[in-house]
């Protein structure tokens, strides 16, 4: 009896107790910051925008023209090898981890955006500005979702897991509705030099881009043209320091993903240096392509094909557009960070000979873009900002545009030759006097672009969007050039063969993944 009436005494005594503290189930967890506590001040709003930024690609950027006829992913055991080769299925890792990644990006931004508004504040101005950053960004990964896989969730709010099993593909128009509208709001709201953060220029740059991709030529020129107008962002004189450290952060960075060695480095020395400047490591993962080569042109602005261009096969490298020696390690010419000179012909006891080892060049060439002799002694520990965005992008985009329209003035040559007459590259302009067509034109674009933003993260989706998938992608890739026993021979990847099938690949599929937990996200065709 004594047992018994303890006990209800206890009982008793615990149930005044929880009476008396109605909120005890309504604690604040200690194991992570609580919207309760954090969702307060101008800091708690400038350190959750600075969450949103990790999104942004970084390295990612090499693997997209990795898988396109310009550039190859080098080691063989690489799973972007199979997409090259036409074998990706649904379940190919890399098409769920682009989506994945993007979205894991938009969810932060929602997150930002539904919680902004609890923020005490005494300056709008301030939280406009962290809103501007945080839509840019996600405005950024909708571009590349909607250039990847066509229609996609268009998703502007927190949603529980049940909403993610039953939400379905927005038409692509729609997304592309939606940047726009959202990268103007942007661009209203921001300054334009941001101390490295996101400027106006990233959301009006981004605007011009995406409007680009989507066809929307007259708002791509309008957007392109703001930059140019208001004058903030200027050509970086020297190409080849413009992904060197001494040009981290200058004024034709409109966006980048912000690096720093010791606290949040990488290891862009160690994929993209040659092997033999790797020690213990590999190298090397993605090579150009000959047919990269061959498309910068004569010192003199003509085509190594055209027969008056004065190109000599047997010395490949003279007299050529600059930014081939600033982008390239080509045989023979570009010293290597170690103080030797860069040596890839085949059968020789060369620095980086073809295919000395499985790690070293198949191609007889290297990216020299990222590759700074400062990270030498510790490749993985690179502090080099990725660039995503620059000026002279958004010249290309204006002068690309406004061809694209009809609207075909010196503005458009202007846009054209400051890119190509840049302090060490200097290449001869292109006179509106000689009267090209609007289809010459168009391909005087294409070909600067490409040379332009070589390796940079554009030539899939300008494969595309120009829809020339299935001329330039198939068949074997090519190497070097060179000199044995007094003959010009080439490099030749035999066994490996690029596929593409226009009536599948100008999209990626949805992931299988996605799918499995979402039947409502209908595949695209040909997957």
């Amino acid at each position: 009896m004594k047992n018994i009436k303890s006990i209800i005494i206890l009982l008793i005594a615990g149930w005044l107790s929880t009476n008396c503290q109605t909120d005890l189930l309504e604690t604040i967890p200690n194991d992570r910051i609580s919207k309760e506590i954090f969702w307060q001040t101008i800091s708690d709003a400038e350190f959750a925008a600075n969450a949103v930024y990790p999104s942004l690609d970084g390295l990612g950027i090499f693997a997209y023209d990795g898988i396109t006829d310009l550039l190859m992913t080098n080691h063989p055991f690489n799973a972007n090898v199979n997409i090259q080769r036409g074998f990706g299925t649904v379940a190919t890792g890399r098409f769920f981890s682009e989506w994945e990644d993007s979205y894991q990006g938009i969810r932060r931004a929602n997150d930002f955006m539904d919680n902004i508004d609890r923020v005490q504040y005494d300056n709008a101005s301030d939280i406009n500005r962290l809103r501007g950053e945080v839509m840019t960004i996600r405005a950024y990964h909708y571009i590349k979702l909607a250039m990847l896989y066509g229609d996609v969730p268009l998703i502007t709010t927190d949603i529980d897991i049940e909403g993610g099993r039953n939400i379905t593909r927005t038409p692509v128009s729609e997304v592309w509705d939606f940047v726009e509208a959202e990268l103007e709001q942007a661009a209203a709201w921001l300054p334009y030099h941001n101390n490295g953060r996101i400027g106006k220029g990233a959301a009006l740059g981004l605007k011009a881009r995406a409007m680009l991709f989507s066809g929307r030529f007259s708002q791509a020129a309008e957007a392109a043209k703001r930059v140019i107008d208001d004058g903030e962002h200027t050509l970086y004189p020297d190409y080849y320091g413009l992904f060197q450290y001494q040009g981290q952060n200058n004024s034709e960075i409109l966006l980048d993903r912000q690096r720093a060695r010791d606290v949040n480095a990488h290891n862009i020395y160690a994929i993209l240096a040659p092997w033999s400047q790797i020690p213990g490591s590999t190298g090397s993962l993605y090579v150009p392509t000959q047919k990269m080569i061959d498309m910068y042109e004569m010192i003199n602005g003509k085509s190594i094909d055209d027969p008056d261009s004065g190109f000599d096969p047997f010395n490949p490298y003279e007299n050529r557009d600059p930014r081939l020696a600033h982008s390239v390690f080509l045989t023979g010419r570009t010293p290597l960070p170690d103080g030797g000179t860069y040596g890839s012909t085949p059968n020789t006891d060369g620095s980086d000979a073809v295919q000395i080892t499985v790690y070293s060049t198949a191609t007889g060439y290297n990216v020299r873009k990222y590759v700074a002799n400062q990270d030498y002694n510790n490749p993985s520990n690179s502090g080099l900002n990725i660039i995503l965005l620059r000026y002279a992008e958004v010249l290309l985009t204006y002068a690309e545009a406004k061809t694209e329209l009809g609207e075909i003035d010196q503005s458009v040559y202007d846009a054209i030759n400051a890119v190509r007459e840049r302090p060490s590259v200097e290449m001869p302009p292109i006179n509106m006097e000689d009267g090209h067509s609007q289809e010459e034109l168009r391909q005087i674009i294409r070909k600067e672009r490409t040379v332009e933003l070589a390796f940079e993260g554009h030539r899939l989706f300008d494969i595309r969007r120009w829809r020339i998938g299935e001329e330039e992608m198939p068949g074997m890739p090519l190497g070097m050039t060179y000199v044995e026993n007094g003959e010009l021979k080439q490099v030749e990847l035999q066994g490996f063969e690029r596929s593409f099938n226009s009536n599948r690949d100008y999209l990626w599929p949805i992931p299988q993944q996605e799918r499995d937990l979402n039947p409502n996200l209908v595949q695209n065709q040909g997957w």
